[in-house]
């Protein structure tokens, strides 16, 4: 017997021109993703369908959890449009429901085909009659109920109970390509995860500092990049050995300004590889305040090194916030591993809070470095990270 999933779509069915190429965007994205196995994808009435193999029904549920674009997603049974067999139907699938604690429920019905004989309240009606009969021990609760069951007829019934909600937002690359600064901590792969769900496909760059950051940051940031590649269908990892910069940072600039002017050079970087890869935009992580280079006259001089536009989607987001986001996407407990990123290695005791623009332009331009940081871009590897319905998740750290 075959999976059969409803798929419910929310922003998408606000545009109106350009709705088709949001919907086969999606479509084509679905298909990718299940690619190693048989699918179908069909779409009436704004909603979309998709059938698998029962066998690939695990792998069928992780990826509609994980693509931008879909609001919420359901096992359903479709059987005709009779009565009885939708009855039957309902019945199988309140079952569970009250097998796992459900006491009370209610049924909610859409009638497209106006040809059927009841209406939604009639189809409502009869349907919680059957129920009750069935389950004595239930009770209807319209207002809060713990299990609904849904029924809509179309071309055919489709009968399903409450269903799993999904990333929401916009079909991937319907926003562009953007260059995603990642690094191992909490809030970049957050920044990320959230512009994916606005539609835009990423890159990610990391600064590696070797030997002053290990191997085992390295592999923390692949994984977060392995993860965030769930979402996105993929991603490539841009890492690029950036020692040497930091060490003419401390060399040549006060030790006030080494963060700051560390973060002007990876967003340097960040233009030099948006430009070559063809990339719309640079993402980050920053978020006002939160840190002395997240002030707002510290993030104007660093995003002056740059002319594509720098997205922040964490600017005005609380930190709690923010790690509950990690939590559910899998990423926190990869980001506190205890593997230091370059960032927190050179940070200075007494950072500049707020940078003179002109002031701080004038004195970074003056030590030249440009040319070692277009160095650090063509030293750059490249690692591609392909969708996997098992993204990495945190091991346990020896103690």
């Amino acid at each position: 017997m075959d999976a059969l999933y409803l798929i419910k779509i929310g922003e998408i069915r606000l545009k109106e021109g350009n709705r088709a190429e949001f919907e086969n965007r999606l479509k084509r994205d679905l298909k990718r993703r299940l690619s190693s196995f048989h699918s179908e994808v069909s779409s009436r009435e704004g909603r979309y369908y998709l059938t698998v193999a029962e066998e690939n029904s695990a792998e069928a549920e992780f990826a509609l959890s994980r693509i931008p674009g879909i609001n919420g997603w359901a096992r359903a049974v479709k059987v005709r449009k009779e009565m009885d067999e939708i009855a039957e139907a309902a019945v199988a699938a309140v079952a569970p429901l009250v097998k796992a604690g459900a006491a009370t429920f209610k049924v909610e019905a859409r009638r497209s085909d106006k040809g059927f004989p009841l209406d939604s309240y009639g189809i409502a009606r009869e349907l919680g009659g059957v129920i009750l009969e069935a389950f004595p021990g239930l009770r209807v609760d319209v207002h809060k109920p713990d299990a609904t069951i849904y029924v809509e007829v179309r071309e055919r019934a489709y009968v399903y109970s409450d269903g799993s909600l999904g990333v929401r937002g916009l079909p991937l690359g319907s926003g562009g390509r953007g260059l995603l600064l990642l690094s191992g901590g909490i809030d970049s792969p957050v920044a990320g995860y959230r512009l994916l769900s606005r539609g835009l496909a990423l890159e990610s760059l990391y600064f590696h500092a070797y030997p002053y950051t290990s191997h085992e940051a390295w592999e923390k940031v692949r994984d977060l990049a392995a993860n965030l590649a769930s979402f996105s269908g993929g991603m490539t990892l841009h890492t690029a050995p950036f020692t040497e910069v930091q060490l003419k940072i401390k060399r040549d600039a006060l030790p006030e300004k080494t963060t700051l002017y560390l973060r002007a050079c990876m967003m340097m970087a960040a233009d030099m590889v948006a430009r070559s890869r063809g990339l719309n935009s640079i993402v980050t992580g920053e978020s006002l305040g939160q840190v002395a280079s997240q002030t707002a006259e510290n993030m104007r001089f660093t995003g002056s090194y740059t002319d594509y536009p720098v997205l922040r989607p964490l600017v005005g987001t609380d930190k709690e916030d923010t790690i509950l986001t990690a939590r559910a996407i899998g990423t926190y407990d990869i980001s506190i591993l205890p593997y230091e990123d370059c960032c927190v290695l050179f940070s200075p005791k007494h950072p500049i809070l707020k940078a003179d623009f002109d002031a701080e332009r004038k004195a970074f331009d003056a030590l030249g470095f440009r040319e070692i940081v277009a160095e650090a871009v063509a030293a750059i590897e490249r690692v591609e990270l392909p969708f996997s319905f098992t993204p990495p998740r945190a091991i346990a750290v020896p103690r």
